[in-house]
């Protein structure tokens, strides 16, 4: 029995003691484990770490806050002459106040939401034999030249004013001339002439820069409520009856980048019949380099050209015995445009951001020749073409040979003579000037003569499409930049690059810029910048490392990594846990045996 329990208390005394300290090489190897574990985690985030150029996010709210406030305006300054009056009943500061009242009225409170940075208020001289009299505004002093009806005769040989023409271009170069009124001029300045004389009726002119006339016998009354009318409705409103809204600027046909192509199409609808050709580099050189050019402020704008064959149209017409033609009603013309046989869309910038304006010329084939369009009226269209917004428009071309069942030898390349190719792009013009939303052409009605000009578009015209195109510009600049802010804000994983930063940063300053110039009223720069800042802009917006499939919330990656490092990991930390636990376990035994030594 004693050697028994001498057994057991040495079994106990081996199971609780132990004669050597415990080994730290497993102790080690697991926090080694462990460490490089945890000391990869940061590597791991550096690997994966999202470069984001810094964005001014406050700049852009804002800019955005302030154009909300603030809109773009461009400023406009009114002017009135009376010529000829050796006396009127109420003096410049009188007539200055009823013409601007008439303004207020027929703008609905004045003409700030038409773009003009004004309110509404006139200078009016009055240059009788006797001198000059005149109200200026806003402490501005009168610079109009006293004698310019002499002026005008005697320098420009006018027998008198109603040769329009004329009269048109000597006031224009009168302004400019030695001794001329430099302030007279420019982007935004306007003036209308009150000519005092005996004449069979009374006349209005609008002139084709910024300026008008009227011919007559007037009352202050009625002079005052001619003038406003012409200010509101061709100088402020470019010949409008009502002004554009802010957001108005966008059913013009210009690309975000400022672009437009002009796409010209020569359709032979059945070469068996005839064959047609143009010298379209005739056509750019004449009809289409004038047009370009004037609206270059407004547009960058490029053109081409292109001649198919077999292109029927897709809508039906019916034989008019009445007429002696064919006729295709209004009702079917969204069917006309072919859109499986016309090939229009071959141009490189169609696979862009650019804007495209078709303007195509049907050739009709036999079996529909001559074929004409008829108005909702009954009435038959003057120039046998339509327009589609922002599409383009259609001119119906009949051939001279157009004769019905008549014999014709095999067909053989015709061209379009050069008095047809006027008449057909005088109205591609007058489509091209509905796009843009003016009216189609400049008629003479009861009320106004309105003079055409040369390029297509009046200088009055080009500077209510800087000023509509303009302010929309900016404001779209806002919402693009305002959504790329918020876009970036709520993907912290996204990838921003420098040069998204930098064309941010630009678009800004050309906003910026924008509205500085369009203090001083330069419309051309206003144009320019305007147009800079939201090409930029949606440059940034559509960048193409931005590209929504490659960004996720920071849920999705934590679903993704958590299957393979959470069971990896909970296998190193329980590891580490039991291999802590035994050495502590085994030292204890190891200082119990050392303790029981020194007692014995």
């Amino acid at each position: 029995m004693a050697d028994s329990s001498e057994r057991q208390d040495e079994a106990l005394e081996e199971s609780t003691t132990r004669n050597s300290p415990p080994g730290t090489k497993r102790l080690k190897l697991t926090l080694c484990v462990l460490f490089s574990f945890v000391l990869g985690f940061p590597f791991l985030l550096k690997s994966t770490e999202i470069y984001r150029s810094p964005l001014p996010f406050q700049s852009i709210d804002s800019f955005s806050n302030r154009l909300e406030k603030d809109p773009l305006l461009l400023p406009c300054r009114l002017r009135a002459a009376f010529l000829g009056f050796d006396r009127i009943e109420v003096g410049a500061h009188e007539l200055g106040i009823s013409i601007s009242r008439e303004i207020e009225r027929l703008t609905g409170g004045g003409i700030g939401r038409s773009g003009c940075a004004s309110d509404g208020s006139v200078e009016v001289t009055i240059d009788s034999g006797n001198g000059c009299v005149g109200k200026a505004v806003d402490g501005v002093g009168r610079t109009w030249p006293c004698g310019l009806q002499d002026s005008v005769f005697s320098r420009f040989a006018l027998d008198s004013w109603e040769d329009d023409e004329r009269v048109d271009e000597a006031l224009e170069a009168l302004y400019q001339g030695d001794g001329g009124c430099s302030d007279c001029v420019g982007d935004g300045v306007y003036t209308v002439f009150v000519i005092n004389g005996d004449w069979s009726r009374m006349r209005t002119v609008v002139g084709k820069h910024r300026h008008a006339w009227v011919l007559g016998k007037l009352t202050e009354a009625n002079a005052a409520s001619l003038i406003g009318r012409v200010f509101v409705k061709f100088f402020i409103n470019g010949g409008r009856d009502v002004a554009f809204s802010g957001g108005e600027g966008e059913s013009m046909p210009v690309a975000a980048d400022g672009s437009v192509v002009l796409s010209f199409s020569l359709l032979n609808s059945n070469p068996n019949d005839w064959v047609y050709d143009w010298d379209f580099q005739k056509i750019d050189d004449i009809f289409l380099s004038p047009v370009v050019n004037a609206l270059a402020p407004v547009a960058n704008i490029s053109v081409e050209s292109q001649v198919l064959y077999y292109a029927p149209k897709a809508s039906h017409s019916f034989w008019d015995s009445k007429l002696s033609s064919y006729v295709s009603r209004t009702k079917d013309l969204p069917f006309f445009v072919n859109s499986n046989e016309w090939h229009l869309d071959t141009s490189v910038a169609a696979a862009g951001r650019s804007k495209i304006l078709h303007f195509v010329v049907y050739i009709p084939s036999a079996q529909e020749c001559p074929l004409v369009l008829q108005l909702p009226g009954g009435d038959i269209s003057i120039t046998n073409g339509f327009v589609s917004p922002m599409w383009g428009g259609v001119v119906i071309w009949n051939p001279p040979s157009c004769l019905k069942n008549s014999q014709r030898p095999q067909p053989s390349m015709l061209s379009l003579s050069s008095k047809d190719l006027e008449q057909v792009f005088s109205v591609f013009l007058g489509q091209l000037r509905l796009l843009f939303g003016l009216s189609s052409d400049n008629l003479q009605t009861e009320d106004f003569n309105i003079l055409a000009s040369e390029t297509g578009f009046t200088a009055w015209e080009l500077d209510f499409l800087i000023r509509r195109h303009a302010s929309f510009n900016l404001f779209s600049c806002a919402t693009t930049l305002g959504s790329l802010s918020k876009l970036v804000q709520s993907l912290p994983s996204m990838i921003i690059m420098d040069e998204i930063g930098s064309q941010v940063k630009l678009s800004l300053e050309a906003s910026t810029s924008a509205k500085k110039l369009a203090s001083q009223g330069i419309y051309d720069a206003v144009a320019f910048s305007s147009r800079q800042a939201r090409a930029l802009a949606e440059n940034a917006f559509f960048h193409p490392s931005i590209m929504s499939l490659l960004y996720f919330p920071i849920e999705h990656h934590i679903a993704i990594y958590m299957p393979f490092f959470v069971p990896v990991l909970m296998h190193v930390f329980l590891a580490t846990f039991k291999e802590a636990k035994r050495y502590r376990q085994e030292k204890a035994k190891f200082l119990a045996r050392k303790t029981k030594v020194k007692v014995s």
